[in-house]
């Protein structure tokens, strides 16, 4: 700590609690003022209700709070603002069809002409964008900007209202590593500017590039706290997680078979005629996996939902074991041995409301191992869940607790066994690790590897460009719909990166 000025941010015995739930245990952590601090840990681990208390989304039930010295009660978000803390959140608070300056400006014009407000966010714009390396046009339209520019915008409106403290909520969720790289620019500059910022991200080579310390949360509680100069990847997996982790993934190499999956020029259009699919042609053999790399929003949900029959698609084709796919209902196309594990498991893997046992049955109705008469055979489907959650270590094992009460792993591992215990040949996983803590990782990871030595073909949607080059033997990159590349996992990051963006890389050329 530097000692000749108090801490940015001191929490004091934090204590909160949502019912049963302890969320935070009598937490201490002092953020050094003009430092990257990073804060990691599960999920659950009480990362985002500590921070939300700091940023007054939350009150603490027991515990002080110290800003640069001073004993503050931060009751709302507006007593936050006005202390000096900002937040940017993971999904972006931006109206798209407003200006850069208009969103800047919203909440706080702080004039009762708008044209003299506008003068003076102008001009402070235009300083804040030069002092930080933050610079984005004024009367652009937000729902024009890249992602990576929409983030600086949320960084902009934050300094604008005079943050001195800022937090970042996974900030690089939806970047491409050269965005990424720019935002960990900025991130520097604000700290050598003085100013403190808050990471919470689960991204472990991010805090190691960016951080100047990092503690640690487990179970509400401040495990371990180390300058990041001292510490590890290792070192904090194990503290996040209690135990060793394997963070590599190893695996031999693929030994493809036949086509399993075949898409031929595959279009496919929103309902504004746009399309979001655009001549697409891929395949991906027995024993191996396929992964597709991009950022959000370039069509690879739609490619995936369209191969399991949720969307229909505008022209061309799909084969299944060689079967004609092409159009058919999500029934049909798992008949011909495809399943789906869907990007998002609360929208549309998952009913939360439901048992895990009725969730290990959602698609499959109709299977005549359930089947009773017209009745479903209660007792022989509480006792297949029960051997899928040994098998895939599912935490706790009940097959009668609502679903919403496991953990994202746990939910997450609930979704895939289901899919997975009908023996499909293909299999679609999209975004198998969102939102899940890096013990589960490990066992997603390894579970997949397993699958595809089976003799699965898998293709795999991930917003994780590591993951993707971990665990895929062939990488395909998808930019505005269409597929701009195909390289190997092994091509660095930086040539993946620019497909990513749109900008062509020899190294990665099909």
């Amino acid at each position: 700590m530097n000692g000749t000025r108090p801490p940015a941010v001191e929490f004091i015995g934090i204590d909160k609690r949502f019912g049963a739930v302890h969320a935070n245990r009598d937490v201490d952590l002092a953020i050094e003022a003009g430092s990257v601090h990073g804060l990691v840990g599960e999920n659950g681990a009480g990362k985002s209700t500590l921070t939300s208390i700091l940023y007054g989304f939350y009150a603490a039930d027991r515990g002080e709070i110290f800003i640069h010295g001073r004993r503050v009660d931060i009751r709302t978000s507006a007593d936050a603002i006005r202390l000096g803390i900002g937040m940017v959140h993971q999904q972006f608070m931006l109206v798209e069809t407003m200006t850069v300056l208009e969103n800047v400006l919203l909440g706080a014009e702080g004039a009762m002409l708008i044209g003299a407000a506008e003068k003076r966010a102008r001009a402070l714009l235009a300083r804040l964008a030069a002092d930080y390396d933050l610079a984005v046009d004024p009367d652009a339209l937000v729902g024009d900007l890249s992602v990576g520019e929409q983030q600086r915008v949320e960084i902009l409106k934050t300094l604008f209202r005079g943050a001195e403290i800022l937090i970042l909520d996974e900030p690089t969720a939806v970047l491409t590593p050269s965005e990424a790289t720019h935002l960990f620019r900025i991130l520097h500059r604000l700290a050598e500017e003085g100013k403190t910022v808050l990471l919470i991200t689960h991204k472990l080579k991010e805090i190691m590039a960016v951080t100047d310390r990092v503690s640690v949360m487990r179970a509400g509680e401040i495990v371990a706290d180390f300058a990041t100069a001292a510490t590890s990847i290792e070192q904090l997996a194990e503290a996040m997680v209690g135990r060793r982790v394997l963070l590599r993934v190893d695996k031999a190499p693929s030994v493809p078979g036949a086509p399993r999956l075949e898409v031929e020029n595959l279009t496919v259009t929103d309902g504004r005629g746009i399309a979001v699919v655009d001549g697409v042609t891929l395949s991906v053999r027995a024993g191996e996996i396929v992964g597709i790399a991009g950022v959000a929003g370039n069509g690879q949900s739609e490619l995936l939902e369209t191969i399991a029959g949720i969307r229909h698609p505008t022209r061309g084709r799909i084969a299944v074991n060689g079967e004609d796919a092409t159009g058919l209902d999500p029934d049909e196309i798992r008949a011909l041995g495809l399943a789906h594990v869907p990007e998002d498991r609360h929208r549309a893997g998952l009913v939360l409301s439901f048992p895990a046992r009725e969730n290990m049955l959602l698609g499959h109705q109709a299977d005549p191992a359930f089947a009773r008469g017209l009745l479903l055979d209660i007792g022989e489907l509480t006792r297949e869940t029960e051997e899928a959650f040994a098998d895939y270590d599912v935490r706790p094992a009940d097959p009668l607790l609502r679903t919403a009460l496991f953990s994202g792993g746990n939910q997450q591992k609930i979704v895939v066994a289901r899919e997975v215990l009908r023996d499909p040949s293909v299999l679609l996983v999209g975004q198998p690790t969102r939102g899940v803590d890096i013990g589960a990782i490990e066992a997603i990871h390894r579970r997949l590897i397993a699958l595809r030595d089976q003799g699965r073909a898998i293709l795999l949607v991930s917003a994780e460009l590591d993951e993707i080059r971990s665990l895929s033997d062939r990488v395909i990159v998808m930019c505005r719909g269409r597929i701009v590349g195909e390289c190997r996992p092994e091509t660095s990051e930086t040539a993946i990166g620019l497909l990513m963006a749109g900008a062509a890389d020899e190294e990665a050329r099909p």
